[in-house]
């Protein structure tokens, strides 16, 4: 069971990150085994593209990760 705020936190990140990368997510897994605290922290790890940290992906996921805790 999610929360509204959970279930919207998961699909920005999900349409962010695409369908595959997600369901192969450790995130996922987390989720799945109703770990909501380490599930939201690894929101943060879909920071870099191409290999590089951006601060544009960190500021998104440190906003869907506080969205997904609220």
């Amino acid at each position: 069971p999610l929360t509204q705020n959970q279930f919207d936190a998961l699909l920005s990140l999900a349409f962010n990150i695409g369908h595959g990368n997600f369901v192969k997510s450790t995130l996922l897994k987390k989720l799945n085994q109703m770990d909501y605290v380490s599930a939201a922290d690894e929101f943060l790890r879909w920071k870099f593209a191409a290999g590089k940290l951006f601060p544009g992906l960190l500021n998104r996921r440190l906003a869907e990760r506080e969205l997904f805790l609220s």
